[in-house]
């Protein structure tokens, strides 16, 4: 295996005296991550997935430049943030979403593609214990998974994002002003750490089972609770508790059903991805008329608008550490014989 040739190959050289070693020596870490990067670009269902992740994107971009001539001509301020309505912008007939609701409904299954059979696969095939028998420690192998796929996915998404940038200015031919660029760049990190804890459920799932099949069944299992089933569980419940008609009975109402949607990671990212393109969004909770009172319709600065979804950020950030905390522990403890 080439891998275990270029391990050993830096194993050889770490006993040699320094001056004699050379540049093109690398470490064992960044061979696996290597190895494991070239796996999932050569795979057909990474190629499949980035193929039509890239077809919507082309669609979400037409359906935005076609109706953004009538969202100039409402436009009377000078804080309007046109660019960014590239990436909100939705088909008036309802045919086509916006670019983000894209990313938000195609970015999980890309994560749980790159690794439902992370572990499981090579374990099957008998290519685990010829790596672990190599004398490099454990947990490179569990990093360097986590690694090669946070790396493909952000070279797409930044990629897919820059694409959109780029086209936008030819069809539009005005350039985006440093606040939307940052605004987007944003959104695509965000969009990176809401698909990095797809990714983690995904290899925790594929340490758990010894079949891939039923990792990948798990995962997308659990994509489809949170995306259809849970907003309409969380619902009833909502309903269930507040059934008045008064305004304080329909305010507790939306507070509950928006403090149990933030457990599904698609519902926080949608929260901070319309704080993040839509600069008017000044709170993500119901308002009352005092708080409306001498408030000016101004959008808000993007450190304003981070600070909003500072929650939300960290909830996901949390989510994906957790999984890998528990994919770590699980995989530093898993028996490997070959």
């Amino acid at each position: 295996m080439k891998i275990i040739q270029k391990i050993n190959l830096f194993q050889s050289k770490k006993d040699e005296p320094k001056l004699k070693r050379t540049n093109s020596s690398i470490h064992p870490f960044w061979v696996l991550v290597q190895k494991e990067a070239s796996d999932h670009v050569s795979s057909w269902r990474v190629i499949i997935l980035v193929i039509l992740l890239a077809l919507t994107c082309f669609g979400s971009l037409y359906t935005a430049l076609s109706g953004i001539r009538e969202v100039a001509a409402e436009i009377t301020t000078d804080d309007a943030f046109l660019f960014l309505k590239l990436f909100t912008i939705r088909d008036p007939n309802g045919t086509l979403p916006a670019f983000y609701e894209f990313v938000s409904f195609i970015g999980p299954l890309l994560g749980i593609a790159l690794g439902f059979d992370a572990v499981n696969s090579e374990y099957n095939k008998g290519t685990l214990s010829r790596v672990v028998s190599q004398p490099i420690p454990r947990d490179y192998i569990i990093n360097a998974k986590f690694v090669s796929s946070i790396l493909i996915i952000s070279a797409l998404l930044f990629s897919l994002g820059f694409l959109v940038i780029g086209l936008g200015i030819i069809m539009i031919g005005i350039p985006p002003t440093p606040e939307e660029f940052l605004r987007i760049f944003s959104f695509i990190i965000l969009s990176i750490c809401y698909i990095a804890f797809w990714v983690n459920l995904s290899i925790l799932f594929s340490i758990r089972f010894k079949q891939a099949a039923t990792s990948a069944l798990s995962s997308i299992a659990i994509w489809l609770f949170f995306t259809v089933f849970y907003s309409m569980i969380v619902k009833l419940i909502g309903d269930s508790i507040y059934n008045g008609e008064a305004i304080e009975q329909v305010t507790a109402n939306q507070e509950l059903i928006a403090n149990l949607s933030r457990f599904s990671p698609s519902y926080l990212f949608s929260e901070a991805t319309m704080v993040l393109l839509s600069p008017s969004i000044r709170t993500l909770g119901p308002l009352s008329m005092e708080q409306l009172v001498g408030a000016l319709p101004s959008a808000l600065p993007l450190s304003q608008s981070l600070l909003i979804i500072t929650p939300q950020l960290i909830a996901l950030i949390a989510a994906t550490l957790i999984c890998f905390g528990i994919s770590y522990a699980s995989f530093m403890r898993k028996e490997i014989r070959s």
